[in-house]
């Protein structure tokens, strides 16, 4: 039987780490990199693991390689804080690892709880992550945002679900968007891309169309309808940021050094 590793990073997240172990109590391995929290995760993760490193924040994709790097074994899942593996998820890699995984590495589609439920409509399900990976034949890459395991070799899908508590309430979701649209117009901007009227005015537009009526958020009632309006807001707001840095090149912020580590990355 192949066995697992579960690594996790965190900072400041003493209110999701303990839900987040507790769902991978499974695993004969976790690895907890923590950046430095000031409000006892740290402590928190000692309860479940011995494997608790504490380093200053290098970017995502570092501390994520890092933290692989320390496991004990080649197969990594790879959990955030603020994410949840359920016992079916935990059912079927168990048995994928019996059997013995042939691919590089496996999909997984991920459920967000907000609002008051499981939204399983617009462009937040099945939202399928690349999770669970041989360590000998993929590693994480990106630069900013939306950092992901690159394969070398072929990828495979998993039915069931991790669970995603990303956001508290809609204050919290604004927030997470403000500093994620900030990264994000930074990489388009360093990558040649500048925004357009079009990006601003249409492509919101044109993202709440796809959310709300082609992907089903109206099945979700209210809680679809905002999650639709939000989205389209996100796309706004990023190439809004990313009209003002191509304005005034020579003043565009630098990229935060230490952001909190965001849910859901």
């Amino acid at each position: 039987m192949q066995a697992v590793s579960v690594t996790i990073i965190t900072r400041n997240e003493a209110a999701n780490i303990a839900a987040a172990l507790e769902s991978v109590r499974w695993a004969d391995d976790i690895v907890v990199v923590d950046s430095e929290s000031t409000d006892g995760t740290v402590e928190i993760a000692r309860r479940y693991t011995d494997k608790v490193f504490v380093r200053p924040w290098p970017g995502y994709v570092a501390q994520k390689n890092f933290a692989a790097d320390q496991a004990r074994h080649d197969w990594i899942l790879s959990l955030d804080a603020d994410e949840r593996v359920s016992p079916a998820l935990a059912s079927e890699i168990q048995g994928l690892m019996s059997a013995g995984a042939s691919a590089a590495g496996y999909r997984i589609p991920r459920v967000t709880f907000h609002l008051g439920r499981w939204i399983r409509s617009t462009d937040w399900y099945p939202d399928s992550q690349l999770r669970l990976y041989d360590r000998r034949h993929a590693r994480w890459a990106g630069r900013y945002v939306h950092e992901s395991v690159s394969a070398d070799g072929a990828v495979s899908q998993l039915r069931s679900e991790f669970e995603h508590f990303a956001y508290r309430d809609i204050a919290h979701h604004l927030q997470t968007m403000d500093r994620y649209t900030t990264l994000a117009a930074q990489q388009m901007f360093e990558d040649g891309r500048r925004a357009s009227w079009v990006d601003i005015l249409i492509t919101p537009r044109l993202t709440f169309f796809r959310n709300y009526i082609l992907r089903g958020g109206f099945r979700d009632g209210m809680p679809g309808l905002i999650i639709s309006a939000m989205n389209a807001y996100y796309v706004g707001l990023k190439f809004a940021k990313l009209w003002e840095l191509g304005r005034a090149p020579q003043v565009s912020p630098a990229v935060p050094k230490v952001p909190t580590v965001p849910r859901g990355a």
